[in-house]
């Protein structure tokens, strides 16, 4: 009896000092524990005599399905007590295997995790004879580390034999190992697949990390789509010829415009491009006199009466004015000079193909569309979440202390803010007009805190999110009713290209 008062006493105390449930991120566990197993109350004598129970141990193998269900495999070994076919009791050995399932009522920030037991199992008796068993009962799991727990259960095991009903109680040892799996409830944000482009390639095997591309490129973007990327494209806003690094030969005569004085004619390379039927070395239909009386005053080998900029030495493409990014946009005419870029966008660079020049673009290497200033625009679905959120996040009342049905809520925001890395999102709290001004202020502040302090503890960088208070400035109905200030009091999440 004192050994049991004791074991009571110390369950609890733990109870009420331990701290929290069995941590289901952890695929497996293995479990120890002593029994004391009561098979004489139910074959006719008292529960309350605990002298009377004897001993035994567990070993236990279990693994997780679910935030909530566990396959547990139990091996039992005792002495016991019951009644032989004379109806007088002898002590037996029995063995047991089982196969259970539990349902525990997992919550991450509760300090005791209760849970549910039922299965079926095989016992074998020290003289062979063997029956078959149905537990079902109850248990505890009280957190000593991340992933070790001391173990309280309580089984009753109706037998299909007669007088083999009994009680299984144990204290024992739980420990939990494997690879953590992400949770429902308690998750953090996914940082083992990064795609900073967001073009459905992983960084790690992307070549283009930092610029959307297609796939068949490996992630490079290819502007004038020839199926030559531009990091190795001459001409990446002209569709070519690999065999030219991707610049075109529109004459056919195996020079790329870019370096062929005469692109619309057919010509040698020996000519850089134009002809010379007679081989005189000198282009057709021009003779030494024609040279010398055509004036090229900055020496570019384009006439002065076609040169769009005479007096300063230039390209072809670019009718005979400079082009120093080579891209077929004169300087003169380059918003962007110094980048190979685009006619249509007036020489600058558009990344990531959405129409938008990257100096317009507040996401230039990610989609998106003219609305959102060309960062990719939010779904419909995360949009309502984010509304939903204003209403789902709670509060005790009077405080900051966020309430545990927020934390789903607060985790598909945190997700939301992995799938946009190009948006920051501002958190504003207000409040009803129920006590002082500066009092609501000071409280819708907090709260909003109390939002950035939980993203943030889920992964979400503080460098992209703000928090503020607005107290009662900003009502969204009248507080002249339970229900206007119950919308009142709200907080906000808005997210916001970068």
């Amino acid at each position: 009896m004192t050994r049991i008062t004791i074991l009571l006493s110390f369950i609890l105390i733990f109870c009420l000092n331990s701290a929290s449930a069995q941590n289901p991120q952890y695929p497996y566990g293995l479990n120890f524990k002593a029994l004391f197993m009561d098979y004489q109350s139910q074959n006719g004598g008292d529960i309350s005599n605990f002298s009377a129970y004897h001993h035994g141990f567990e070993i236990s193998a279990q693994k997780s399905i679910n935030q909530n269900i566990n396959v547990v495999v139990p091996f039992k070994y005792g002495v016991v007590k019951s009644h032989d076919s004379d109806l007088e009791y002898i002590h037996k050995r029995v063995y047991g295997l089982d196969a259970q399932v539990q349902y525990q009522f997992y919550r991450a920030e509760t300090k005791v995790n209760p849970y549910v037991l039922a299965g079926i199992g095989g016992v074998n008796e020290s003289e062979g004879k063997f029956n078959m068993q149905i537990p079902f009962g109850f248990g505890f799991h009280f957190k000593m580390t991340e992933n070790a727990y001391m173990n309280w259960q309580s089984e009753f095991r109706y037998s299909l034999e007669d007088d083999r009903n009994n009680f299984h109680h144990g204290l024992g040892f739980t420990y939990l190992f494997g690879a953590k799996k992400e949770m429902m409830e308690e998750e953090k944000v996914d940082k083992d697949i990064i795609d900073s482009d967001n073009d459905g390639i992983e960084d790690e095997i992307d070549l283009c990390p930092q610029i959307y591309g297609p796939k068949e490129l490996k992630g490079c973007p290819d502007r004038d789509e020839d199926g030559i990327p531009d990091y190795r494209d001459d001409c990446p806003s002209i569709a070519g010829l690999a065999a030219f690094k991707g610049c075109p030969d529109s004459d056919e005569d195996g020079v790329s415009d870019n370096e062929d004085e005469c692109p619309n004619l057919k010509g040698s390379k020996a000519n850089n491009g134009c002809p010379d039927d007679n081989n005189d070395e000198v282009q057709d239909d021009k003779s030494d006199e024609a040279i010398i009386s055509i004036s090229d005053k900055d020496g570019d080998g384009i006439a002065d009466m076609d040169d769009r900029c005479p007096n300063t030495k230039g390209s072809i493409t670019a009718k005979g004015c400079p082009d120093d990014d080579k891209d077929g946009v004169s300087n003169y005419d380059d918003k962007c000079p110094n980048k190979p870029g685009i006619k249509a966008m007036n020489g600058c660079p558009d990344s990531d193909g959405d129409g938008i020049d990257d100096s317009r673009d507040k996401c230039p290497n990610t989609k998106g569309s003219v609305a959102a200033n060309g960062c990719p625009g939010i779904s419909d679905a995360d949009l309502t979440t984010l509304e939903t959120a204003m209403r789902a996040v709670q509060f005790d009342t009077g405080k900051a202390t966020l309430k545990p049905s927020s934390y789903p809520i607060l985790n598909q925001i945190g997700n939301i803010m992995s799938r946009y890395p190009n948006y920051n999102l501002s958190i504003e709290g207000h409040s009803d007009n129920v006590g002082s001004a500066v009092n609501n202020q000071l409280l819708s502040e907090r709260r909003a805190r109390a939002c950035y302090e939980y993203l943030q503890r889920k992964g979400v960088s503080i460098n992209r999110m703000n928090y503020a208070g607005y107290g009662e400035v900003s009502p969204i109905s009248d507080n002249d009713s339970l229900r206007g200030r119950s919308l009142n009091r709200r907080v906000e999440f808005n997210l916001k290209p970068r």
